[in-house]
């Protein structure tokens, strides 16, 4: 059983069709352990008050999804014993705090954060951080 550190990025498509769903939704058909940090239900409630607000989808919809979002197997752990970590990541790097929370997790958990968020990927490629992190496109 594989472990993966899932960010916002990935779980939005798994409920809201875009590019890159069939991939991202490859981590629900596995036996896969999946994390995040506390912060990811902020995220996602967000993203799905900005697309409602963008008029993507309608009120109940985005609320049906919040319900079925929360019924996924994700294990969350809380991004306050996170912060050091990440708080030292975003200062060595270009990478945005809320984002490294979620890298401060994988490299705790020594399992690859999926991501669908290019900039991240960008801003850590090249880096020690790098293996850390795995494109949407590439879960195995």
């Amino acid at each position: 059983m594989s472990t993966y550190v899932v960010d916002a990025s990935v779980a939005a498509k798994w409920l809201m069709p875009e590019a890159h769903t069939q991939e991202a939704r490859r981590l629900l058909a596995g036996l896969h352990e999946l994390r995040a940090p506390d912060l990811f239900w902020l995220e996602m409630h967000s993203i799905v008050c900005q697309r409602i607000r963008r008029k993507a989808f309608p009120r109940q919809e985005g609320l049906r999804i919040l319900s079925a979002l929360h019924a996924f197997p994700i294990q969350i752990f809380p991004s306050s014993d996170l912060l050091a970590h990440a708080t030292a990541i975003a200062l060595g790097s270009a990478i945005g705090l809320y984002d490294c929370i979620y890298v401060a997790l994988a490299v705790l958990l020594d399992a690859p954060m999926v991501t669908a968020d290019r900039r991240l990927l960008q801003g850590l490629a090249g880096g020690p951080l790098a293996p850390h992190v795995l494109w949407v496109e590439d879960i195995p």
